[in-house]
Protein backbone atom coordinates (compact mmCIF):
# COMPACT_ATOMS: atom_id res chain seq x y z
CA UNK A 1 0.00 0.00 0.00
CA UNK A 2 1.01 3.59 -0.66
CA UNK A 3 0.17 6.42 1.68
CA UNK A 4 -1.36 9.40 -0.04
CA UNK A 5 1.30 11.72 1.40
CA UNK A 6 4.04 9.55 -0.16
CA UNK A 7 2.65 9.73 -3.70
CA UNK A 8 1.70 13.41 -3.69
CA UNK A 9 4.12 16.30 -3.96
CA UNK A 10 1.61 18.49 -2.15
CA UNK A 11 -1.71 18.14 -0.33
CA UNK A 12 -3.32 21.50 0.23
CA UNK A 13 -6.50 23.48 -0.15
CA UNK A 14 -7.53 26.81 -1.60
CA UNK A 15 -7.51 30.27 -0.11
CA UNK A 16 -8.86 30.77 3.40
CA UNK A 17 -9.37 34.40 2.45
CA UNK A 18 -12.09 35.26 -0.05
CA UNK A 19 -11.27 38.28 -2.25
CA UNK A 20 -14.04 40.79 -2.73
CA UNK A 21 -14.16 40.24 -6.49
CA UNK A 22 -16.91 41.48 -8.75
CA UNK A 23 -15.19 43.38 -11.54
CA UNK A 24 -12.45 40.97 -12.59
CA UNK A 25 -12.22 38.32 -15.29
CA UNK A 26 -10.49 35.50 -13.39
CA UNK A 27 -12.67 32.74 -11.82
CA UNK A 28 -12.55 32.31 -8.04
CA UNK A 29 -14.09 28.90 -7.41
CA UNK A 30 -15.60 27.16 -4.42
CA UNK A 31 -17.04 23.67 -3.89
CA UNK A 32 -20.43 24.85 -5.21
CA UNK A 33 -18.79 25.40 -8.62
CA UNK A 34 -17.60 21.79 -8.93
CA UNK A 35 -19.19 19.33 -11.35
CA UNK A 36 -18.46 15.68 -12.07
CA UNK A 37 -15.41 16.26 -14.26
CA UNK A 38 -14.76 19.98 -14.22
CA UNK A 39 -15.67 23.36 -12.81
CA UNK A 40 -18.79 25.26 -13.78
CA UNK A 41 -18.05 28.91 -14.50
CA UNK A 42 -21.64 30.04 -15.05
CA UNK A 43 -22.20 31.47 -11.57
CA UNK A 44 -18.77 31.73 -9.95
CA UNK A 45 -17.12 34.78 -8.40
CA UNK A 46 -14.78 36.74 -10.68
CA UNK A 47 -11.67 38.47 -9.33
CA UNK A 48 -9.12 40.93 -10.69
CA UNK A 49 -5.53 40.11 -11.66
CA UNK A 50 -4.39 42.14 -8.65
CA UNK A 51 -6.41 39.87 -6.35
CA UNK A 52 -5.35 36.78 -8.26
CA UNK A 53 -1.54 37.05 -8.21
CA UNK A 54 -1.15 36.59 -4.41
CA UNK A 55 -3.35 33.50 -4.67
CA UNK A 56 -1.01 32.00 -7.27
CA UNK A 57 1.94 32.51 -4.90
CA UNK A 58 -0.06 30.76 -2.16
CA UNK A 59 -0.63 27.70 -4.39
CA UNK A 60 -4.35 28.34 -4.71
CA UNK A 61 -4.18 27.92 -8.49
CA UNK A 62 -4.83 24.33 -9.69
CA UNK A 63 -2.10 23.08 -11.99
CA UNK A 64 -2.18 20.56 -14.83
CA UNK A 65 -2.71 16.99 -13.49
CA UNK A 66 -3.77 18.18 -10.03
CA UNK A 67 -6.52 16.07 -8.48
CA UNK A 68 -9.27 18.38 -7.24
CA UNK A 69 -11.56 17.20 -4.43
CA UNK A 70 -14.67 18.57 -2.77
CA UNK A 71 -13.34 19.08 0.78
CA UNK A 72 -16.18 20.80 2.64
CA UNK A 73 -19.86 19.93 2.79
CA UNK A 74 -20.52 16.93 0.53
CA UNK A 75 -16.88 15.85 0.75
CA UNK A 76 -15.57 13.75 -2.15
CA UNK A 77 -18.88 14.26 -3.96
CA UNK A 78 -16.82 15.59 -6.85
CA UNK A 79 -13.27 14.47 -7.67
CA UNK A 80 -11.62 15.31 -10.98
CA UNK A 81 -8.26 15.89 -12.66
CA UNK A 82 -7.22 19.26 -14.07
CA UNK A 83 -6.77 18.66 -17.81
CA UNK A 84 -6.08 22.25 -18.84
CA UNK A 85 -4.18 24.82 -16.83
CA UNK A 86 -5.85 28.24 -16.94
CA UNK A 87 -5.94 31.37 -14.80
CA UNK A 88 -8.24 30.47 -11.93
CA UNK A 89 -8.05 30.10 -8.15
CA UNK A 90 -9.93 28.06 -5.56
CA UNK A 91 -11.21 28.68 -2.05
CA UNK A 92 -10.55 26.50 0.98
CA UNK A 93 -13.65 24.36 0.44
CA UNK A 94 -11.67 22.67 -2.36
CA UNK A 95 -8.67 20.41 -1.80
CA UNK A 96 -5.74 20.15 -4.19
CA UNK A 97 -3.71 16.94 -4.46
CA UNK A 98 -0.57 17.31 -6.55
CA UNK A 99 0.47 13.78 -7.56
CA UNK A 100 4.07 12.67 -8.07
CA UNK A 101 3.71 11.55 -11.69
CA UNK A 102 6.56 9.05 -11.29
CA UNK A 103 4.56 7.20 -8.63
CA UNK A 104 0.87 7.64 -9.38
CA UNK A 105 -1.35 8.33 -12.38
CA UNK A 106 -3.69 11.25 -11.63
CA UNK A 107 -6.72 9.54 -13.15
CA UNK A 108 -6.05 6.36 -11.20
CA UNK A 109 -5.88 8.43 -8.00
CA UNK A 110 -9.12 10.19 -8.94
CA UNK A 111 -11.00 6.93 -9.39
CA UNK A 112 -9.47 5.39 -6.29
CA UNK A 113 -10.77 8.28 -4.17
CA UNK A 114 -14.25 7.65 -5.57
CA UNK A 115 -14.50 4.09 -4.22
CA UNK A 116 -16.98 3.64 -1.39
CA UNK A 117 -14.33 2.01 0.80
CA UNK A 118 -12.22 5.19 0.64
CA UNK A 119 -15.26 7.41 1.26
CA UNK A 120 -16.16 5.28 4.28
CA UNK A 121 -12.61 5.51 5.65
CA UNK A 122 -12.53 9.26 5.11
CA UNK A 123 -15.89 9.63 6.86
CA UNK A 124 -14.72 7.72 9.92
CA UNK A 125 -11.18 9.04 10.25
CA UNK A 126 -10.62 12.29 8.41
CA UNK A 127 -13.81 14.34 8.68
CA UNK A 128 -14.84 16.79 11.39
CA UNK A 129 -17.98 18.86 11.94
CA UNK A 130 -21.65 17.93 11.72
CA UNK A 131 -23.43 21.01 10.37
CA UNK A 132 -20.71 21.41 7.72
CA UNK A 133 -18.52 18.29 7.62
CA UNK A 134 -15.06 18.85 6.16
CA UNK A 135 -11.97 16.78 5.44
CA UNK A 136 -9.07 17.39 7.85
CA UNK A 137 -6.23 17.86 5.37
CA UNK A 138 -3.38 17.54 7.88
CA UNK A 139 -4.39 13.89 8.41
CA UNK A 140 -5.69 13.21 4.91
CA UNK A 141 -2.25 12.15 3.68
CA UNK A 142 -2.43 9.02 5.83
CA UNK A 143 -5.03 7.45 3.54
CA UNK A 144 -3.74 4.20 2.09
CA UNK A 145 -3.78 3.72 -1.67
CA UNK A 146 -3.52 0.26 -3.22
CA UNK A 147 -0.04 -0.08 -4.68
CA UNK A 148 0.08 -0.86 -8.40
CA UNK A 149 2.73 -0.15 -10.98
CA UNK A 150 2.24 2.90 -13.20
CA UNK A 151 1.37 0.87 -16.29
CA UNK A 152 -1.37 -0.99 -14.45
CA UNK A 153 -2.65 2.27 -12.96
CA UNK A 154 -2.90 3.82 -16.42
CA UNK A 155 -4.65 0.73 -17.80
CA UNK A 156 -7.25 0.81 -15.03
CA UNK A 157 -7.79 4.54 -15.46
CA UNK A 158 -8.16 4.09 -19.23
CA UNK A 159 -10.96 1.52 -18.87
CA UNK A 160 -12.90 3.74 -16.47
CA UNK A 161 -12.23 7.00 -18.33
CA UNK A 162 -13.40 5.43 -21.62
CA UNK A 163 -16.74 4.69 -19.97
CA UNK A 164 -16.91 8.24 -18.61
CA UNK A 165 -16.04 9.60 -22.07
CA UNK A 166 -18.93 7.68 -23.65
CA UNK A 167 -21.28 8.99 -20.94
CA UNK A 168 -20.09 12.52 -21.66
CA UNK A 169 -20.63 12.10 -25.43
CA UNK A 170 -24.20 10.96 -24.79
CA UNK A 171 -24.74 13.95 -22.50
CA UNK A 172 -23.46 16.34 -25.18
CA UNK A 173 -25.75 14.76 -27.79
CA UNK A 174 -28.69 15.12 -25.40
CA UNK A 175 -27.84 18.77 -24.75
CA UNK A 176 -27.86 19.44 -28.49
CA UNK A 177 -31.16 17.59 -28.98
CA UNK A 178 -32.76 19.48 -26.12
CA UNK A 179 -31.46 22.80 -27.44
CA UNK A 180 -33.11 22.04 -30.80
CA UNK A 181 -36.40 21.21 -29.06
CA UNK A 182 -36.27 24.39 -26.96
CA UNK A 183 -35.57 26.50 -30.03
CA UNK A 184 -38.67 25.16 -31.77
CA UNK A 185 -40.73 25.63 -28.58
CA UNK A 186 -39.56 29.24 -28.33
CA UNK A 187 -40.39 29.85 -31.99
CA UNK A 188 -43.92 28.46 -31.67
CA UNK A 189 -45.00 29.32 -28.13
CA UNK A 190 -42.97 32.39 -27.16
CA UNK A 191 -42.51 34.22 -30.45
CA UNK A 192 -45.83 32.77 -31.73
CA UNK A 193 -44.52 31.96 -35.18
CA UNK A 194 -46.14 28.55 -35.32
CA UNK A 195 -47.45 27.60 -38.78
CA UNK A 196 -50.81 29.22 -39.56
CA UNK A 197 -53.47 27.61 -41.78
CA UNK A 198 -51.36 28.55 -44.82
CA UNK A 199 -48.15 27.18 -43.36
CA UNK A 200 -46.73 30.66 -42.71
CA UNK A 201 -45.33 31.88 -39.37
CA UNK A 202 -48.40 33.15 -37.51
CA UNK A 203 -47.24 36.41 -35.92
CA UNK A 204 -44.77 37.40 -38.65
CA UNK A 205 -47.47 36.83 -41.27
CA UNK A 206 -49.84 39.23 -39.51
CA UNK A 207 -51.81 36.81 -37.34
CA UNK A 208 -54.18 38.58 -34.95
CA UNK A 209 -52.71 39.31 -31.52
CA UNK A 210 -54.56 40.49 -28.40
CA UNK A 211 -53.29 41.92 -25.14
CA UNK A 212 -53.51 39.59 -22.12
CA UNK A 213 -53.78 41.36 -18.77
CA UNK A 214 -52.50 38.42 -16.71
CA UNK A 215 -49.37 37.91 -18.79
CA UNK A 216 -48.92 41.63 -19.54
CA UNK A 217 -48.23 40.89 -23.19
CA UNK A 218 -49.89 40.16 -26.51
CA UNK A 219 -50.85 36.60 -27.31
CA UNK A 220 -52.50 34.98 -30.35
CA UNK A 221 -56.23 35.63 -30.60
CA UNK A 222 -58.19 32.81 -28.99
CA UNK A 223 -55.35 31.46 -26.87
CA UNK A 224 -55.96 31.20 -23.15
CA UNK A 225 -54.08 31.15 -19.87
CA UNK A 226 -54.77 28.08 -17.71
CA UNK A 227 -53.28 26.63 -14.54
CA UNK A 228 -50.70 23.91 -15.03
CA UNK A 229 -52.89 21.45 -13.14
CA UNK A 230 -55.50 21.65 -15.93
CA UNK A 231 -53.18 19.64 -18.19
CA UNK A 232 -51.20 17.69 -15.55
CA UNK A 233 -51.59 15.81 -12.29
CA UNK A 234 -49.12 17.21 -9.75
CA UNK A 235 -48.43 14.89 -6.82
CA UNK A 236 -46.61 15.24 -3.51
CA UNK A 237 -44.73 11.90 -3.35
CA UNK A 238 -44.40 11.97 0.43
CA UNK A 239 -47.20 14.11 1.90
CA UNK A 240 -46.48 13.25 5.55
CA UNK A 241 -42.95 14.69 5.11
CA UNK A 242 -41.73 12.39 7.88
CA UNK A 243 -38.31 11.00 7.09
CA UNK A 244 -38.53 7.22 6.60
CA UNK A 245 -36.31 5.02 8.71
CA UNK A 246 -32.95 4.39 7.11
CA UNK A 247 -31.91 0.75 6.69
CA UNK A 248 -28.74 -1.08 5.71
CA UNK A 249 -30.15 -2.98 2.75
CA UNK A 250 -33.02 -1.53 0.77
CA UNK A 251 -33.74 0.99 -1.93
CA UNK A 252 -32.70 4.60 -2.63
CA UNK A 253 -34.77 7.42 -1.13
CA UNK A 254 -34.08 9.99 -3.81
CA UNK A 255 -34.44 13.73 -3.47
CA UNK A 256 -34.26 16.28 -6.26
CA UNK A 257 -30.51 16.59 -5.69
CA UNK A 258 -29.94 12.85 -6.18
CA UNK A 259 -31.44 12.67 -9.69
CA UNK A 260 -29.94 14.14 -12.85
CA UNK A 261 -32.11 15.65 -15.58
CA UNK A 262 -32.20 12.36 -17.48
CA UNK A 263 -33.45 10.34 -14.52
CA UNK A 264 -30.17 8.73 -13.43
CA UNK A 265 -29.81 8.48 -9.65
CA UNK A 266 -26.65 9.06 -7.63
CA UNK A 267 -27.12 5.76 -5.82
CA UNK A 268 -24.17 6.17 -3.45
CA UNK A 269 -25.45 9.53 -2.20
CA UNK A 270 -29.14 8.71 -1.65
CA UNK A 271 -30.46 7.43 1.68
CA UNK A 272 -31.47 3.76 1.86
CA UNK A 273 -35.00 2.91 2.96
CA UNK A 274 -37.16 -0.18 3.31
CA UNK A 275 -38.98 -2.08 0.59
CA UNK A 276 -42.26 -1.49 2.46
CA UNK A 277 -41.90 2.27 1.99
CA UNK A 278 -41.27 1.83 -1.74
CA UNK A 279 -44.27 -0.50 -1.99
CA UNK A 280 -46.52 2.14 -0.41
CA UNK A 281 -45.39 4.89 -2.81
CA UNK A 282 -45.95 2.62 -5.78
CA UNK A 283 -49.49 1.93 -4.59
CA UNK A 284 -50.22 5.59 -3.90
CA UNK A 285 -49.41 7.03 -7.31
CA UNK A 286 -48.09 6.17 -10.75
CA UNK A 287 -44.70 6.94 -12.25
CA UNK A 288 -44.74 6.14 -15.94
CA UNK A 289 -42.43 6.64 -18.90
CA UNK A 290 -43.50 10.29 -19.24
CA UNK A 291 -43.37 11.34 -15.56
CA UNK A 292 -41.32 14.36 -14.50
CA UNK A 293 -39.91 15.43 -11.16
CA UNK A 294 -40.03 19.14 -10.32
CA UNK A 295 -37.72 20.55 -7.65
CA UNK A 296 -39.80 22.31 -5.05
CA UNK A 297 -37.50 22.43 -1.98
CA UNK A 298 -33.97 23.77 -2.17
CA UNK A 299 -33.37 23.53 -5.90
CA UNK A 300 -36.69 25.04 -6.95
CA UNK A 301 -37.33 24.69 -10.66
CA UNK A 302 -34.97 21.79 -11.38
CA UNK A 303 -36.75 19.39 -13.76
CA UNK A 304 -35.79 15.73 -14.06
CA UNK A 305 -37.20 12.72 -15.80
CA UNK A 306 -38.38 9.87 -13.59
CA UNK A 307 -37.74 6.29 -14.62
CA UNK A 308 -38.94 4.14 -11.72
CA UNK A 309 -40.31 1.60 -14.16
CA UNK A 310 -36.71 0.47 -14.76
CA UNK A 311 -35.47 0.17 -11.19
CA UNK A 312 -37.10 0.72 -7.82
CA UNK A 313 -36.65 3.73 -5.59
CA UNK A 314 -38.75 6.07 -3.47
CA UNK A 315 -39.04 9.83 -3.83
CA UNK A 316 -38.60 12.46 -1.15
CA UNK A 317 -40.83 15.55 -0.78
CA UNK A 318 -38.06 17.78 -2.18
CA UNK A 319 -39.76 17.28 -5.54
CA UNK A 320 -43.22 16.99 -7.00
CA UNK A 321 -44.26 14.38 -9.53
CA UNK A 322 -45.78 15.80 -12.72
CA UNK A 323 -47.86 13.43 -14.84
CA UNK A 324 -49.47 14.55 -18.07
CA UNK A 325 -53.22 14.03 -18.24
CA UNK A 326 -52.67 13.31 -21.94
CA UNK A 327 -49.33 11.48 -22.28
CA UNK A 328 -49.00 12.65 -25.87
CA UNK A 329 -48.62 16.19 -24.51
CA UNK A 330 -45.53 15.42 -22.46
CA UNK A 331 -43.01 16.98 -24.90
CA UNK A 332 -44.95 20.26 -24.70
CA UNK A 333 -45.33 19.99 -20.91
CA UNK A 334 -41.63 19.25 -20.39
CA UNK A 335 -40.56 22.29 -22.41
CA UNK A 336 -43.21 24.43 -20.68
CA UNK A 337 -42.04 23.63 -17.14
CA UNK A 338 -38.38 24.13 -18.12
CA UNK A 339 -39.16 27.50 -19.70
CA UNK A 340 -38.02 30.73 -17.99
CA UNK A 341 -41.61 32.00 -17.74
CA UNK A 342 -42.67 28.99 -15.66
CA UNK A 343 -39.53 29.18 -13.51
CA UNK A 344 -40.05 32.87 -12.70
CA UNK A 345 -43.64 32.19 -11.73
CA UNK A 346 -42.49 29.36 -9.46
CA UNK A 347 -39.97 31.65 -7.75
CA UNK A 348 -42.71 34.20 -7.05
CA UNK A 349 -44.57 31.53 -5.09
CA UNK A 350 -41.66 30.32 -2.95
CA UNK A 351 -41.20 30.89 0.75
CA UNK A 352 -38.05 30.75 2.86
CA UNK A 353 -34.64 32.28 2.21
CA UNK A 354 -32.11 29.74 3.48
CA UNK A 355 -33.91 26.89 1.73
CA UNK A 356 -36.58 28.22 -0.62
CA UNK A 357 -39.61 26.01 -1.21
CA UNK A 358 -42.85 26.07 -3.17
CA UNK A 359 -45.95 24.30 -1.87
CA UNK A 360 -47.80 21.76 -3.99
CA UNK A 361 -50.94 23.93 -4.06
CA UNK A 362 -48.96 26.94 -5.28
CA UNK A 363 -47.18 24.85 -7.89
CA UNK A 364 -50.51 23.69 -9.28
CA UNK A 365 -51.61 27.31 -9.79
CA UNK A 366 -48.74 28.38 -12.06
CA UNK A 367 -50.19 29.75 -15.33
CA UNK A 368 -49.37 28.31 -18.74
CA UNK A 369 -50.42 29.57 -22.15
CA UNK A 370 -52.41 27.16 -24.31
CA UNK A 371 -53.58 27.33 -27.94
CA UNK A 372 -57.33 27.68 -28.41
CA UNK A 373 -59.21 24.41 -28.50
CA UNK A 374 -59.98 24.68 -32.22
CA UNK A 375 -56.23 24.91 -32.83
CA UNK A 376 -55.47 21.69 -30.94
CA UNK A 377 -53.59 20.46 -34.00
CA UNK A 378 -50.84 22.95 -33.12
CA UNK A 379 -50.04 20.94 -30.00
CA UNK A 380 -50.34 17.65 -31.87
CA UNK A 381 -48.00 18.81 -34.61
CA UNK A 382 -45.50 20.18 -32.12
CA UNK A 383 -45.49 17.03 -29.99
CA UNK A 384 -45.05 14.87 -33.08
CA UNK A 385 -42.08 16.97 -34.22
CA UNK A 386 -40.38 16.87 -30.82
CA UNK A 387 -41.17 13.25 -29.97
CA UNK A 388 -38.22 11.92 -31.99
CA UNK A 389 -35.72 14.10 -30.12
CA UNK A 390 -37.29 13.15 -26.78
CA UNK A 391 -37.03 9.45 -27.64
CA UNK A 392 -33.36 9.79 -28.60
CA UNK A 393 -32.66 11.61 -25.35
CA UNK A 394 -34.35 8.79 -23.44
CA UNK A 395 -32.31 6.14 -25.27
CA UNK A 396 -29.05 7.92 -24.49
CA UNK A 397 -30.09 8.40 -20.87
CA UNK A 398 -30.83 4.70 -20.46
CA UNK A 399 -27.48 3.81 -22.02
CA UNK A 400 -25.76 6.19 -19.60
CA UNK A 401 -27.45 4.48 -16.66
CA UNK A 402 -26.05 1.14 -17.81
CA UNK A 403 -22.61 2.62 -18.43
CA UNK A 404 -22.63 4.22 -14.99
CA UNK A 405 -23.61 0.95 -13.35
CA UNK A 406 -20.85 -0.84 -15.28
CA UNK A 407 -18.27 1.77 -14.26
CA UNK A 408 -19.34 1.66 -10.63
CA UNK A 409 -19.27 -2.13 -10.64
CA UNK A 410 -15.83 -2.23 -12.24
CA UNK A 411 -14.30 0.48 -10.04
CA UNK A 412 -13.79 -1.56 -6.83
CA UNK A 413 -13.17 -4.77 -8.76
CA UNK A 414 -10.32 -3.19 -10.72
CA UNK A 415 -8.84 -1.61 -7.61
CA UNK A 416 -8.82 -4.79 -5.52
CA UNK A 417 -7.68 -7.08 -8.35
CA UNK A 418 -10.86 -9.09 -8.86
CA UNK A 419 -10.84 -7.72 -12.40
CA UNK A 420 -7.53 -7.28 -14.21
CA UNK A 421 -6.55 -5.31 -17.28
CA UNK A 422 -4.16 -7.12 -19.57
CA UNK A 423 -2.99 -5.60 -22.85
CA UNK A 424 -5.88 -3.11 -22.71
CA UNK A 425 -8.40 -5.96 -22.29
CA UNK A 426 -10.38 -6.77 -19.16
CA UNK A 427 -9.75 -10.12 -17.50
CA UNK A 428 -12.67 -10.90 -15.23
CA UNK A 429 -11.84 -13.45 -12.54
CA UNK A 430 -15.52 -14.27 -12.11
CA UNK A 431 -17.73 -15.68 -14.85
CA UNK A 432 -18.59 -12.19 -16.09
CA UNK A 433 -17.65 -10.98 -19.55
CA UNK A 434 -17.96 -7.68 -21.32
CA UNK A 435 -20.08 -7.99 -24.43
CA UNK A 436 -19.84 -5.87 -27.58
CA UNK A 437 -22.37 -3.39 -26.22
CA UNK A 438 -20.21 -2.65 -23.19
CA UNK A 439 -22.50 -4.47 -20.73
CA UNK A 440 -21.41 -7.18 -18.33
CA UNK A 441 -23.03 -10.46 -19.34
CA UNK A 442 -24.62 -12.16 -16.38
CA UNK A 443 -24.23 -9.49 -13.75
CA UNK A 444 -24.48 -5.82 -14.64
CA UNK A 445 -27.54 -5.36 -12.48
CA UNK A 446 -25.59 -5.47 -9.20
CA UNK A 447 -23.16 -2.75 -8.18
CA UNK A 448 -20.58 -4.44 -5.97
CA UNK A 449 -20.17 -1.80 -3.30
CA UNK A 450 -23.53 -0.17 -2.83
CA UNK A 451 -25.40 -2.49 -0.50
CA UNK A 452 -28.55 -1.46 -2.38
CA UNK A 453 -30.74 -4.03 -4.12
CA UNK A 454 -31.55 -3.60 -7.78
CA UNK A 455 -34.41 -5.15 -9.71
CA UNK A 456 -33.90 -4.66 -13.41
CA UNK A 457 -36.47 -5.45 -16.08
Amino acid sequence: MFKLKDICIKITDGSHYSPKGGDGEIPMLSVKDMENNSFSYSDCKMISEEEYLPLVKSDCKPLLNDVIIAKDGSYLKHVFVVKEEIDQAVLSSIGILRPDLEKVDPDYLKYYLQTSSVKETVSKKYVSGSALPRIILKNFGEIEVIKKNLLNQKQIAKVLSDLDAKIEVNNQINQQLEAMAKTLYDYWFVQFDFPDENGKPYKSAGGKMVYNEELKREIPDGWEVVQIDSITNIIDPHPSHRAPKEVTNGYPFAGIGDIDKYGNIAIDKARVISEEFVDKQERDYEINETSLGYGRVGTVGKVVRLRRQEFRYALSPTLAVINAIDKDNMPFIYLTVTNDFFYKNALKRTSGTTRPAIGIKELRKIPVLMPESKSAQILSEFNALIKHEMNLIEINAKENQKLTELRDWLLPMLMNGQVRVENSNLNLNSNLNLNDAGDVDGGLGMVAESGIKYNRN
